[in-house]
Formats: C-alpha cells, sequence, structure tokens
C-alpha cells in the first residue's frame, strides 16, 4: 500500500487475499505464536521449577512457582491498555519491533534466571512486551486487509491463540525432557530474531501521528486496578474460595481502582482506554458475547489436560497430545468461517459453532476414569474444536468491522482485555469448582489422607489402625482380601473413577457457561453489515492512520 495516491481516488482492495497482505499476516502471526505459546508452555515447568529452585532439598510449593504464570499475565494485562497511544505516538511498526525485542530479552533472561525470585521479575519483562503483541497485531492486520477481507484475515491471526493452548503443553513436555527447562524459554532467541528481521522487511513504514496527549491518571488508575483485580482472581484457586482474606482485599481495591477509572474515563476527550466505544451496539453486544464465551470456554479447557494428567496418569507431553484432536478442529472450520463472516451476518454463524461446543462439553460431563479415548472423548474434543474455529474469531470480525479506522487500536485493545480478564476468571472459576468437588468426595479425601498418613510406615499394626480413621479406604482394601496389590490396584481404580466424575460435574457447569454465551450471541447482526473502517479516511486513502 501507498500513500501517493490522490486525496480523492478511492481504495481499491482485491477479494482474495493476495501475497502482500500474507506477507503482513507472517509477521503477525509470528509474534502472536510466540506470545500465547508462552502463556502455556511454563505450564508444564511448574513441578521442574519446583525442583530446579528447592533449598536444602525441600520443594517449593506450588503456590510460589505458580507466580511464573500469574506475573507473566498480569505483565500482560497491564500493558494492554497503553497500546492504542503508543501506537499513535510511536507508529505500529517500530512498536511491534519493540515488543518483539523486550518478549525476546525477557525470554533469554529467563532462561539465565538462577533463583525462583529472578525468574518471576524477567517473567514481567516478558510479559510487558507480549501484552504489546495481540493488539498491535490486530490493527496492523486491520490496516493491511481492508474492510473486505477482515473475517479471512482475522481467521489467520486466530490460528495461534486457538493453537497455543494445543501446542503450548506438547513442546513444553517434549523440551523439558529432551534437554532442560532453561530451553522452554531459549527456543524464543531464534523466533524473536527472526520475527524482527521479517518485521523490518515485511512491514509497510508508517508515520506516527501522536495527535493524543498521554493519559496518565487514567493509567494510574487502570493498569494498577486491573493488576490488582487479576492478581486477587489468581488467588482463587490457591485459597480454595471466593470469600478468602486476600482475594477480597486484592480483588476489591482493584475493583474500587476500575470503577474509579470507568466514572473518570468518560471526561478526558482521549481516555486511556475509550469506553464511548461502548456506544457502538454491535462493539457492545460482540464484546458481551466475548467476555462470557473467553470464560466458559478457556476455565474448560484448563480441565482437559489436567484430566488426562490426574485421572489418567498420562504425562505432560501424552497429555498435550491427546489435547491435539480439538486444535485439528479448529483448524477445519476456522479458514471457512473467516471466509463467511466476509459474506454472511456473523450472527448466522456463531451460534452453530457455540451449540457444537456445548455438545462437546456435555459429552464430557459423562467422564469417569475409564473412560475411552478414541471412542468418546477424542471426538467430543474434536468437536469442540470445530465449535471453537466457528466461534471467536467471527466474533471479533463483528466488533472490529463497525469501526472506522482511526479507532481500530482502541478497538482491539477493548476486545484484548476483555479475553484477558474473562480468561482469567474462568480459570479461577473452574478451578474452584473442580478442587471444591474433589475436597467433597469423601473416597478422593479419604485416600490422599490415608497416603499422607501412611508415608514411611511399614507396621501392618500401624496401617490398620490408621485404616479406621479412613473408612471407605479400609472397605475397598479390605475387599481384596490378603492380596495387598490388588488392594491398591483396586483403590487406585476406585479413586481414578470418583475424580473422573468429579471432572465431569465441572465440564458440566463450564456447558452451562457456554449455554449462557447463547443470549448475547442472539443479538449479533443478522442482517447484512456495512464494514465502517474506511469511514473517516478523506477519499478512501490506503494509509489507515490518524
Amino acid at each position: 500500500m501507498s500513500s501517493s495516491a490522490p486525496v480523492d481516488a478511492p481504495v481499491v482492495y482485491p477479494d482474495e487475499i493476495d501475497g502482500a497482505v500474507l506477507k503482513v499476516a507472517g509477521v503477525v502471526v509470528l509474534g502472536a505464536i510466540m506470545s500465547i505459546l508462552d502463556i502455556t508452555v511454563v505450564n508444564v515447568a511448574l513441578p521442574t521449577f519446583q525442583r530446579e529452585f528447592s533449598s536444602g532439598g525441600q520443594e517449593l510449593a506450588y503456590s510460589t512457582v505458580a507466580w511464573t504464570v500469574t506475573a507473566y499475565t498480569l505483565a500482560l494485562a497491564t500493558v494492554i491498555p497503553l497500546t492504542g497511544w503508543a501506537a499513535d505516538r510511536f507508529g505500529t511498526k517500530r512498536l511491534y519491533m519493540l515488543a518483539i525485542g523486550l518478549f525476546t530479552a525477557g525470554s533469554v533472561l529467563c532462561a539465565a534466571a538462577s533463583s525462583i525470585e529472578m525468574l518471576i521479575l524477567f517473567r514481567v519483562l516478558q510479559g510487558l512486551g507480549g501484552g504489546l503483541l495481540m493488539p498491535l497485531g490486530m490493527t496492523i492486520m486491520t490496516r493491511a486487509a481492508g474492510p473486505h477481507r477482515m473475517g479471512r484475515l482475522m481467521a489467520i491471526l486466530g490460528v495461534p491463540m486457538l493453537l497455543g493452548p494445543i501446542l503450548g503443553p506438547i513442546l513444553g513436555g517434549w523440551l523439558i525432557d529432551a534437554a532442560s527447562w532453561h530451553w522452554i524459554f531459549l527456543i524464543n532467541l531464534p523466533l524473536g530474531v527472526a520475527a524482527l528481521v521479517y518485521a523490518a522487511w515485511a512491514l509497510p513504514a508508517d508515520k506516527p501521528e501522536p495527535s493524543e496527549s498521554f493519559d496518565l491518571v487514567g493509567m494510574l488508575m487502570m493498569s494498577p486496578g486491573l493488576a490488582m483485580f487479576l492478581y486477587g482472581v489468581s488467588s482463587i484457586p490457591e485459597a480454595g474460595t471466593f470469600f478468602a482474606a486476600k482475594v477480597i482485599g486484592w480483588g476489591t481495591a482493584g475493583l474500587l481502582l476500575l470503577v474509579a477509572f470507568v466514572l473518570y474515563s468518560f471526561k478526558p476527550q482521549h481516555p486511556l482506554l475509550d469506553l464511548r466505544l461502548f456506544a457502538n451496539r454491535q462493539l457492545t453486544i460482540a464484546t458481551i458475547t466475548m467476555f462470557i464465551f473467553s470464560a466458559a470456554f478457556f476455565g474448560g479447557l484448563l480441565l482437559v489436560p489436567t484430566y488426562f494428567q490426574q485421572v489418567r496418569g498420562e504425562d505432560a507431553l501424552h497429555a498435550g497430545l491427546l489435547v491435539a484432536p480439538q486444535g485439528i478442529g479448529a483448524m477445519l472450520t476456522m479458514p471457512i468461517a473467516g471466509a463467511l463472516a466476509d459474506k454472511k451476518p456473523i450472527g448466522r454463524i456463531v451460534p452453530f459453532g457455540l451449540v457444537a461446543i456445548i455438545v462437546g462439553m456435555f459429552l464430557l460431563s459423562r467422564v469417569d476414569g475409564d473412560t475411552s479415548y478414541w471412542g468418546y472423548i477424542i471426538p467430543a474434543l474434536f468437536l469442540m474444536g470445530l465449535g471453537m474455529g466457528g466461534t471467536m474469531m467471527p466474533i471479533m470480525t463483528s466488533a472490529i468491522k463497525t469501526l472506522t479506522a482511526h479507532q481500530v487500536a482502541r478497538g482491539s485493545t477493548l476486545l484484548n482485555i476483555t479475553q484477558q480478564i474473562a480468561s482469567s476468571v474462568g480459570v479461577a472459576i473452574m478451578s474452584v469448582v473442580l478442587t471444591n468437588g474433589l475436597k467433597g468426595d469423601a473416597l478422593v479425601t479419604q485416600s490422599r489422607g490415608f497416603a499422607e498418613a501412611s508415608a514411611g510406615v511399614s507396621d501392618p499394626n500401624q496401617i490398620q489402625q490408621l485404616l479406621q480413621q479412613f473408612p471407605q479406604v479400609a472397605e475397598i482394601l479390605a475387599s481384596a482380601g490378603a492380596d495387598q496389590a490388588a488392594g491398591q490396584a483396586a483403590l487406585m481404580s476406585a479413586v481414578a473413577d470418583a475424580s473422573g466424575k468429579v471432572f465431569g460435574q465441572s465440564f458440566l457447569v463450564a456447558a452451562l457457561l457456554v449455554l449462557l454465551t447463547l443470549i448475547p450471541a442472539f443479538f449479533l447482526p443478522r442482517k447484512h453489515e456495512e464494514s465502517h473502517l474506511l469511514d473517516d479516511e478523506p477519499g478512501h486513502t490506503p494509509v489507515l492512520m490518524h
């Protein structure tokens, strides 16, 4: 695209995705892959961190090493509101390359960390870069695609968003097994260098036009408020309840700051987060749909690899591989949904995807400790993937198409923050549902208590005395008679079956949450919608800047 066209010359965008747009899309997808993979790839390394950073032979607490995940997501969410202003001030190309550089530098420092505190600190630096990549990528692709190819371009951007939770555990498990934990971060070095070189070559130069002043007051309320609120939410699984002092204290303080920001944000002409965009009915409906959907789906997604590992005894690598059919299903439907989103009303596409996800999750709500993989679980995951591919990107496309060119950076920032908050809330809700479900099952609780109490005890008389405290465990062991091996096998099978049913109940909650998404989805456009991307462009010049 060039800025040399006459001011009154109309913009002519090809109907098909051409090489110039694919060149730009390649940069954005590479950056998104780096950012999103790193959210999930670290999950499988947490037990390794517990051992590697242990002190005096004592493993670190899980809640401590979990901060390597929490610190990244908090930094990610905190920096997102700055994207719109920074894109205007520095230009999208320079800011995108800066974000890649920050992310890559943070990755190298993470690999060199010698303590858990250093690792957490460097994960914050990673998150500051990663938080800029997704909203900037959406802005860059919107400007490159034009209004008539938005659906197909958003489908391309959606690939890493879907595959991150699938490939992250697989890649992380393989790197840890084949090399060491350092390589889950070092792998970003060649990717980052390649992305920088690619971005310098492929992204068109843009001229920054810093027409807006920086909203410092808004930043002092929004970013800390969002970080404090998400910190409170992320503490729910550890606390096991929504009413712990840590959760209420941080969550309430963050929420009060966010409420203050909302009240304030309508006063300045150029607020940090432009909530005036919600005057756009279609953007508001799409955002509400996105929030409920992201909370339900990503919260439910957390349960799948955990089920494979905790109930079925799979290692991290195989658990990741078993989740892969969901990603395959999404890859099949996403290009189709993207093409349809350019031609058909979103309200006639999204409900079909939601129904597929709901059916898949209802199927998973019937799992137990020995449900067939290929005959039941994998088809259900594949069906959920088919639905996911037809849901998320069309919703985003519907929202972006209602915006004018100068609103895209602001609108994509709103959508990214919405998704980040919703995902954190959904993960917290499902973690609490699962944790409390397992605690509420007598057999699961008694088996864990017996295992802890009998650790290191070899005297049969002491074992029998301990069993009196755990009657359900005693009953199962007694059913095998004197055969201790058979008794242990029967106990493990019974516990796995009970745990599997708890996971099934948690999937049912997730399915009901996705079912709620159908309510706002009903109000998505059901008639042809005109794009407004070029409305504020004099003569529709192809340089889609302020």
